[in-house]
């Protein structure tokens, strides 16, 4: 008696449907060029709307918020990502200095913890604000 393995046996009984297959002139089922592109539609699909709906948005709100950090200058009144208010009094390459509150104390921020440079005029005890 021989003893086959499991494996053994499964790749017999593979290679003789391929040699059927192909005596008989057809393709193993999934193996062209187009049961390829057909079976990767559904991934590439995936991919396209997540590039529309996600990726693609987010680029172009860092692309603005990069642009708002690049046009800093002195004398603008800007708000923190923590939400404090004050208006530039220097900008050192990736540090600013803000002037806060009625006694203008002045504070160091990194570039990046600016939120946005505020347009409206905001009115307060110690200042009307431009």
């Amino acid at each position: 008696m021989k003893f086959y393995s499991l494996m053994a046996l499964e790749q017999a009984a593979v290679d003789a449907a391929v040699a059927t297959d192909a005596a008989a002139g057809e393709m193993p089922a999934g193996a062209g060029l187009l049961g390829t592109l057909i079976s990767l539609l559904p991934m590439i699909l995936i991919f396209v709307i997540f590039y529309f709906m996600l990726i693609r948005p987010q680029r172009k709100k860092e692309k603005k918020v990069q642009e708002m950090l690049n046009a800093l200058k002195v004398g603008d009144r800007v708000s923190t990502i923590g939400g404090i208010y004050g208006t530039i009094t220097a900008i050192k390459d990736d540090t600013l200095e803000l002037s806060v509150g009625r006694d203008n104390v002045k504070l160091m921020f990194a570039r990046w913890a600016i939120r946005q440079v505020e347009d409206v005029a905001i009115e307060n005890d110690a200042e009307v604000l431009n």
